[in-house]
């Protein structure tokens, strides 16, 4: 398995950005899921999961902060036009210390209804604890848009699932893989050129037990470039 694409995720739940090249740390890329927006209401940080227009926009860094470019070509970079983009309001945040944001699902994917909460970790905005790092082989792709499942790298091949419980080298980084990833209603969200599609979460469900991709947490950061060949250790 080799690297043919890496991702970054400036904020949570908005389309992120191609790199030749990330920087791994502890937390995962630097800057992936760096920032969030916090729903002032609720003091939830929202997600495609209950804000699906997030979809609509992609975000990259620069200069060090993050900037989003929606669908209808905007440019958004602060708390009030982020508010004024989705309507409500909203405060662009940094994930940085202990406490993690609190985030939540739809159990009822097929009606986003039954809606639970849950508390990710601190420092970087991801869902889990034991998931810093997401990769995903072409094979367990397969034709669906990589877009829906926001993997951080795409490895050419298959077998990643065979791989938890591992470590790995994947260029000058060691990573341990401690999970298949649990996906919801999020993978079914429309997207630009993309529509709402219930039918790949309930394939997910009904042929892989609600898992895909594989979730990785860093015990050696470094560099990973495109071509990078993925090595079990």
């Amino acid at each position: 398995m080799r690297v043919l694409d890496i991702w970054r995720f400036p904020i949570k739940s908005i389309g992120g950005e191609q790199l030749d090249e990330a920087t791994i740390g502890e937390f995962g890329i630097t800057r992936d899921r760096g920032w969030g927006l916090v729903d002032d209401t609720t003091g939830n940080v929202l997600t495609a999961r209950r804000e699906p227009q997030l979809l609509m926009a992609n975000a990259r860094i620069e200069d060090g902060e993050p900037v989003v470019t929606t669908d209808t070509g905007d440019e958004l970079r602060t708390s009030e036009e982020f508010s004024a983009w989705l309507g409500r309001p909203v405060t662009l945040a940094s994930a940085s210390g202990e406490d993690g944001g609190t985030y939540e699902v739809p159990l009822d994917f097929e009606n986003d209804d039954e809606w639970v909460s849950w508390q990710g970790p601190g420092d970087a905005w991801h869902d889990s604890t034991v998931s810093r790092v997401s990769l995903v082989t072409t094979t367990t792709l397969r034709d669906w848009d990589h877009r829906r499942f926001r993997t951080n790298i795409i490895l050419d091949g298959a077998g990643e699932d065979e791989l938890v419980g591992r470590e790995i080298d994947l260029g000058e980084v060691r990573l341990g893989v401690m999970k298949q990833i649990d996906r919801c209603v999020m993978v079914t969200r429309p997207q630009p050129g993309l529509e709402r599609d219930l039918d790949v979460l309930r394939a997910i469900n009904n042929e892989r037990e609600t898992k895909f991709a594989i979730g990785a947490l860093v015990v050696q950061g470094g560099t990973v470039r495109i071509g990078d060949e993925l090595r079990p250790s």
